[in-house]
């Protein structure tokens, strides 16, 4: 690809397999949108790991991720390339994204928190994010990444997003934020039978 996130291995309708090698990590990601959430997910940070999975799941994406990276350095490197790949393959599977939606929001609560997500998949990437964790880091995963995963994703599949929550428990926060992206993400990508081009006066997304 000439964005040089990755490489796709296969690609069909709806879903793609991607892969990126460099010094730093090695990822392959298989994403199908019209799935059921079936995942399995292996990034080697357990809580990015419990992160995706909720965003798959409740997006009723089917989600494969394989990722080794220089986790003796941190998590950086692993969790940034994961965001863009997934990203990546996000915007193959999703071809010239005529007759989609385009636009999804949706709000979740989790106890005391509660995050909302609203998403435009029309080639457009931007991304805001306003999550106020209180702490440094939940399981394997520093918090400050949060907002750097949703940009590269963003970034990596032409999408711009507004995620935004409030919460006094951090692990909270960031689980109801990814089941609020999924969801909004389902509702985006879902293919419309009225709409026979793409969702744009112009006639053309991007």
């Amino acid at each position: 690809m000439s964005n040089q996130i990755g490489t796709v291995v296969a690609a069909g309708e709806r879903w793609a397999t991607l892969t990126r090698s460099t010094r730093e990590t090695q990822i392959t990601v298989t994403l199908k949108l019209d799935g059921t959430g079936e995942t399995t997910i292996d990034t080697g940070v357990g809580f990015y790991d419990h992160l995706l999975n909720s965003m798959a799941y409740h997006g009723l994406f089917d989600l494969e991720i394989a990722a080794a990276g220089d986790l003796v350095v941190d998590e950086h490197h692993t969790v940034e390339d994961v965001a863009l790949v997934l990203g990546a393959a996000l915007a193959q599977a999703l071809g010239d994204r005529s007759g989609i939606a385009r636009f999804g929001a949706a709000a979740v609560p989790m106890d005391e928190s509660v995050a909302t997500a609203v998403v435009d998949v029309g080639g457009r990437p931007y991304a805001v994010v306003d999550l106020p964790f209180r702490g440094k880091r939940t399981g394997g995963l520093p918090l400050g990444l949060i907002e750097h995963v949703l940009e590269s994703f963003a970034r990596g599949g032409g999408i711009t997003l507004n995620v935004k929550g409030r919460g006094r428990n951090d692990h909270h926060l960031a689980e109801a934020a990814f089941k609020a992206l999924g969801r909004a993400l389902c509702a985006a990508v879902t293919v419309d039978p009225r709409r026979l081009g793409p969702a744009s006066t112009k006639g053309s997304l991007g």
